[in-house]
């Protein structure tokens, strides 16, 4: 017999499907595995926001403020506190009216699959961190664009808004400013990249500069107005990008079979399952040129960053 239809036989057997099958509830099992708490103040919404944070409290006041000011009243909003508890974000969720799950151990794809489990009528799910600052529309824009995606020439995985401070963002908003020469003469050739060194992640005079200083760079709230009047546009990642600010769906949670939770700490592992699987799934992770978040820093900006917010607090609040 052909080994080609010796190997469809067994594929289409019973057995190899029942087998497939357990296999993939013992994976499902064991991503969801593990000790946590749950505040539920849900509205049993479609729609859910999920917000890491619990490193960051400096923020609170403008991140979590542009979230309540900006989010619909009867969007799911939960925060996830991975590995600690927080008694800032638990009396900020008390005082907003947001859920709040910790889980014990510090595994961030762990907290994100129990949060969904959590929220079983969410269809669409927005992931924010804590350093994150949304502007005006940025949910109702987002849907919409996401929307506008999908009757378009990809089948999308994921959505993500333009971020100034991010490997592939930098250099869409350079081009859409026809600042390029300007950031070049400052900083060097700007890429389409993604590393520790580059001046993008490393240098916090770049950061500082995409926050607005020296005035070449307007304001988050008026890049995002002013890109929000274009036409409706995504367009396809082709480098890792860092998913400090995406919206997906359900559906392509459990078609990615959820984030992979091992016994060591997740940092990163979240980001690097999900881009991996829109590229294996040819359901790419687009961005929407349409809506705009800020980012505050990567890690070796974060120190000169904070003091820079906290300096200029007036370029960050709404």
């Amino acid at each position: 017999m052909n080994i080609t239809v010796l190997k469809k036989r067994v594929k289409d057997s019973k057995f190899y499907k029942k087998t497939i099958r357990i296999q993939a509830e013992l994976t499902a099992k064991h991503r969801m595995r593990g000790r946590y708490s749950f505040i539920d103040r849900s509205h049993k919404s479609d729609t859910l926001c999920i917000i890491l944070a619990g490193y960051k409290e400096f923020l609170y006041p403008a991140v979590f403020g542009r979230i309540k000011k900006y989010a619909p009243s009867d969007m799911d909003i939960c925060v996830l506190t991975s590995g600690l508890y927080s008694e800032t974000v638990d009396a900020y969720c008390k005082n907003y009216g947001w859920s709040y799950l910790r889980t014990y151990s510090n595994n961030v794809c762990l907290i994100q699959n129990k949060a969904i489990q959590m929220h079983p009528k969410a269809k669409y799910i927005f992931k924010l961190d804590e350093d994150m600052f949304i502007a005006d529309g940025y949910f109702k824009n987002m849907l919409r664009a996401y929307s506008h995606a999908e009757m378009g020439d990809y089948k999308p995985g994921v959505l993500a808004p333009l971020i100034p401070i991010n490997g592939y963002g930098n250099m869409r908003i350079l081009r859409k400013l026809n600042l390029v020469d300007i950031y070049t003469k400052k900083y060097g050739t700007p890429k389409y990249f993604r590393s520790d060194d580059a001046s993008i992640e490393a240098n916090p005079e770049v950061a500082k500069f995409f926050w607005g200083e020296g005035g070449i760079v307007p304001s988050i709230d008026e890049m995002n107005r002013r890109f929000s009047l274009e036409a409706l546009e995504e367009r396809p990642c082709a480098i890792q990008f860092s998913i400090g600010a995406v919206l997906f769906t359900r559906e392509f949670w459990q078609a990615m079979n959820m984030f992979p939770v091992s016994k060591i700490r997740n940092l990163g592992m979240d980001e690097r399952h999900l881009c991996r699987f829109c590229c294996e799934a040819s359901r790419p992770l687009l961005v929407s040129e349409n809506v705009l978040v800020g980012h505050l820093a990567f890690q070796k900006q974060n120190a000169a960053m904070k003091d820079f917010f906290l300096a200029h607090q007036n370029l960050f609040l709404s």
